[in-house]
């Protein structure tokens, strides 16, 4: 179909509301080039201009089927009913419009087949899952009596999760709690807000380890588990996730595409023995190379 918006209206809401599908949808279809403006393919937040052409091609419907691809994966321990993988930073956790291949479940689906149905053909074995550009550890349920029991866990909050984050400004606090609640923000519907109206609890508890000239490290304890839960409350405290591309500066003074946030401690209670198992993954490659670089600039 083709058709003219008014000038000045963001790319994906105005052919949202003319087509009538969801707008994640049709930011899914921006992405994959299959709307064009004036026979070129623009970004989900281009503001059109008078007299542009849109031209909107809605293919035929996807069959929901995820290929195993060989990609190698860092499994830090595997059984009969888990696994638990230390994802590097830039991989997408599961298929979604704009990302349907090259994925951890992808991987996982070539590595060991069989996964828990429970959350669907697009997220077999997907329990928690981290940020595209979040490294570090998950844990995957290989049958559903593994998802059942981790789910609940993750529900009561007895997983033990500690991230490591690297946020602009100097947190003068030694440890702090940040309780407030999140949900989506009501300006952009693509982000996360601390929000007292249809919002969900969310606690986060941090603790200092090392304080720079124009930066902090933290340690991040997860008490719920919301979406981009530590990136949200960290910027709502005026210290956002250095390289946050959605909370933080546009510009940072690495040039980073992704935020230095890091899954370093996974602990949960093994869901057929009751057995209490703990992993740690230490930051490696761009979040070890920056701290690296932070920690030499502050000695010059």
């Amino acid at each position: 179909m083709e058709f003219r918006l008014a000038e000045g209206t963001r790319l994906d809401v105005g052919v949202t509301e003319r087509v009538g599908k969801s707008r994640s949808f049709i930011q899914g279809l921006i992405e994959e080039g299959h709307i064009l403006v004036n026979g070129a393919a623009r970004k989900a937040n281009y503001k059109v201009r008078a007299m542009d052409q849109i031209t909107v091609v809605i293919p035929p419907p996807r069959e929901l089927k995820v290929e195993a691809e060989n990609i190698p994966l860092e499994v830090l321990y595997e059984d009969e009913d888990v696994l638990v993988v230390n994802k590097p930073q830039g991989m997408v956790v599961h298929p979604a419009p704009g990302a349907w291949t090259k994925t951890m479940v992808n991987a996982l689906l070539y590595h060991c087949r069989n996964l828990s149905g429970i959350n669907g053909v697009l997220r077999p074995g997907i329990v928690h899952r981290i940020d595209k550009d979040t490294s570090g550890l998950l844990v995957v349920a290989k049958n559903d009596l593994a998802h059942q029991g981790l789910a609940e866990q993750i529900k009561a909050h007895s997983m033990a999760r500690r991230y490591l984050a690297i946020v602009h400004g100097v947190v003068f606090e030694p440890s702090g709690t940040v309780d407030a609640p999140v949900g989506r923000d009501p300006a952009d519907r693509k982000k996360m807000a601390v929000v007292f109206q249809n919002a969900k609890e969310a606690v986060t508890h941090y603790e200092v380890l090392e304080r720079f000239r124009d930066f902090t490290l933290l340690e991040a304890r997860l008490e719920t588990g919301r979406t981009h839960q530590i990136r949200v409350h960290m910027a709502y405290l005026k210290h956002p996730v250095l390289g946050d591309p959605l909370y933080g500066p546009r510009k940072n003074p690495f040039g980073l595409q992704g935020q230095m946030l890091h899954a370093q401690l996974l602990g949960f209670q093994h869901p057929r023995s009751g057995e209490y198992m703990e992993f740690s993954a230490p930051a490696s490659g761009m979040f070890q190379k920056v701290l690296e670089e932070i920690r030499r600039d502050d000695l010059e």
